[in-house]
């Protein structure tokens, strides 16, 4: 059960955590070169990791196995941070600004899990969309 259940409790860890980071990045700073130091702290820690967590120690064996994947996922992380970054210096609520694009992306993601992966699109999926949209009705209503 632990197996299953420590990943989800990093995740909300670290989003936490990050929410926090990302809108307290100061507001006179480019938040481009914040993203310099983010990821040469990442690039630091997660050399550690791989070392420390028990990897064979190989990591040119490592990268050999690579395809596209990690390059576009570099390019997709700077647009979140990025993306972050600026809706926290253009006035968005940390409450706020989350929960709105926590919705629109389970939407999103529905989609792409029926249309790219052939994942079931249910009734109650659905049914949960729409609550989703309301809700965000209603916590928009002044």
């Amino acid at each position: 059960m632990f197996y299953y259940i420590w990943p989800i409790a990093l995740l909300v860890v670290s989003n936490t955590m990050y929410q926090i980071c990302a809108k307290s990045v100061p507001e006179d700073m480019n938040p481009l070169a914040s993203l310099i130091i983010t990821y040469l702290v990442g690039a630091a820690a997660s050399t550690v990791l791989y070392f420390v967590l028990g990897s064979d120690g190989n990591l040119a064996k490592e990268f050999g196995k690579v395809n596209w994947a990690p390059f576009v996922l570099g390019l997709v992380i700077v647009g979140l941070e990025v993306g972050w970054i600026y809706a926290y210096k253009a006035g968005w609520q940390i409450s706020m600004g989350f929960i709105v694009q926590s919705s629109f992306l389970a939407i999103t993601l529905l989609l792409v899990g029926y249309f790219l992966y052939h994942e079931a699109l249910t009734w109650n999926k659905l049914v949960g969309v729409a609550i989703c949209l309301i809700g965000l009705m209603i916590i928009n209503y002044k």
